[in-house]
């Protein structure tokens, strides 16, 4: 297992025989990928100011950008565009993705890996690593060649160089606001990945939305993807953020000092859109490593007032009441996938202290004001 990234590594000029430019065509035919859009339009805008770093010499980071070739598809067979479109993928196209590590007990668990070899695309918001292992009922990962690490000036390409938010750096309105915003927040947690958590908050936003109010949506942990922000946006979100805003392609193996900082800087930018009301998704499950030590830290609770939590099933939606209780937190309600089933539902409600509210219950009005924060 890769180590635990403790800071983000500093740049340094490779050999000047590693060198190798890139011709406009050359630029035209590479496709960015939703982790890299914002070093991808700086690249199509200024395509002489960049460079591509390679050799036996040269070790990856997190976040590095590269150039890669496709030369077999796999289990993605599209990569996502910046706005989150489905690119589909063929054996010989050029891809601009991120060096990243990834958490995916229904897909791959993948390190960045020590050279510029082969490696895979092991999600389709454009994230480069090598699998170590993967879920029995998908496909091998697609197969990647890195032409070289994307670079400017020498310097080796990270998505934290071009990102538009900084997690120590706080924009104007965020650095306006109060060490505590005042502007209720909700998080929203799960039993595992796919176990409903994006559905049910974008339910959230859209009965948020639907009773007058202005809301702020964010996915603070996880692997980058447009999926989830896209949605939040179609069920009214009037400012939507993820981590990669900040210049991270996945959160998985980062310092947890930094993914803590990261959801505290996501709240503060959010609540500085002046939102009333800011929501914020947990990635993956609560057993999972960062999302276990985020539950039990005191910032965690200083600045989330509820939760709301997904389950895919009554006995996991029980064991998820009794942790998030445990660390005493403010659970409002259990909704997800469980609430597709009828029967597993009332399984739940037989069971459980809190309630148990249907996903697409909460686009009412009334249910989702009834959630937010007690004054």
């Amino acid at each position: 297992m890769a180590p635990i990234i403790e800071e983000r590594p500093t740049p340094s000029a490779a050999p000047s025989s590693d060198r190798q430019e890139l011709g406009a065509r050359t630029v035209a035919a590479i496709r960015t990928a939703y982790t890299t859009r914002f070093v991808g339009a700086q690249l199509q805008r200024n395509p002489g100011d960049f460079h591509l770093l390679g050799g036996a010499a040269l070790a990856p980071a997190a976040g590095d950008v590269v150039v890669a070739r496709v030369t077999e598809i796999g289990q993605h067979t599209a990569l996502q565009s910046a706005e989150g479109r489905r690119q589909k993928l063929f054996i010989g196209q050029l891809v601009l993705v991120a060096y990243g590590d990834r958490y995916a007990p229904d897909q791959f668990l993948a390190h960045v890996p020590l050279d510029l070899g082969p490696c895979q695309l092991v999600a389709g918001g454009g994230v480069a690593s090598r699998v170590e292992s993967m879920h029995a009922s998908i496909e091998a990962a697609t197969e990647l060649e890195p032409l070289g690490l994307l670079a400017r000036d020498g310097q080796v390409v990270n998505l934290a160089d071009f990102a538009p938010l900084q997690v120590h750096t706080p924009s104007a309105g965020a650095s306006a606001q109060p060490a505590r915003t005042g502007v209720p927040v909700i998080a929203v947690l799960g039993t595992s990945m796919n176990s409903g958590k994006s559905t049910t908050l974008g339910c959230l936003v859209n009965g948020l939305t639907n009773a007058g109010l202005d809301v702020a949506a964010g996915k603070a942990t996880g692997t980058g993807a447009g999926n989830d922000p896209n949605l939040f946006k179609d069920a009214g979100a009037v400012s939507v953020a993820d981590f990669t805003d900040f210049g991270y392609p996945t959160t998985y193996m980062v310092r947890y000092e930094q993914v803590r900082d990261l959801l505290v800087a996501m709240i503060r930018e959010q609540a500085a859109t002046g939102a009333d009301v800011v929501v914020i998704e947990i990635a993956d499950g609560l057993f999972q490593g960062e999302t276990s030590r985020l539950l039990n830290d005191p910032v965690f609770s200083r600045h989330v007032d509820r939760v709301l939590f997904s389950a895919q099933d009554a006995l996991g939606a029980l064991a998820g009441e009794q942790i998030l209780l445990s660390a005493g937190l403010d659970l409002a309600a259990v909704s997800g996938r469980l609430t597709a089933s009828p029967l597993a539902a009332d399984e739940a409600r037989a069971n459980l202290r809190t309630q148990v509210i249907d996903t697409f219950e909460l686009c009412d009005p009334q249910v989702a004001t009834a959630l937010l924060p007690r004054s």
